[in-house]
């Protein structure tokens, strides 16, 4: 009886294994099913292509695709980004990320808002948004906590562990 019971375990196991690494292939992007805009712009990564995780595929093949839709100027200010990016120390990277999930994880109306205020913000001339960083200055520790506490009235969300 005993023997019986491994041996199944044994099948079933194998079994889940085999099942489980199939499911895990189809999530993968074979260097055959990107395009050929994309296979142009990953060229470099042909040779490795098999060997990235499947999220890594996926992401690449999306991120190509959406490079080849890009007009030359999208491409140029891209490209700027990105060497601004790689200047960046691996710290204020990090607290880019960190910023960015609190935002993704806002309400969309709370996005809404926080673009709309910087879309104001960057619309203001350069004196008015020297203005308002001058005034910041300015202002006494109190003062700013008073800011910093009116602010955090607004809803926010739930702390990460």
């Amino acid at each position: 009886m005993k023997v019986k019971t491994n041996v199944r375990t044994i099948v079933a196991i194998t079994a889940l294994l085999i099942f489980s690494t199939a499911i895990a292939q189809s999530d993968r992007v074979s260097w055959e099913d990107l395009s050929d805009g994309q296979r142009e712009i990953l060229s470099q990564l042909e040779d490795t292509w098999d060997a990235l995780p499947a999220e890594r595929q996926r992401r690449l093949s999306k991120g190509a695709e959406r490079w080849g839709s890009m007009s030359r100027q999208e491409r140029k200010d891209s490209r700027a980004r990105f060497r601004s990016w790689r200047k960046l120390s691996d710290d204020r990277r990090e607290i880019i990320r960190e910023r960015a999930q609190i935002f993704r994880d806002l309400p969309p109306a709370e996005q809404d808002r926080i673009r709309k205020n910087y879309r104001n913000y960057r619309e203001m001339n350069r004196d008015r948004r020297q203005q308002l960083r001058e005034r910041y200055k300015r202002m006494t520790p109190d003062q700013r906590q008073r800011l910093r506490d009116r602010l955090s009235d607004r809803p926010r969300p739930a702390p990460r562990d």
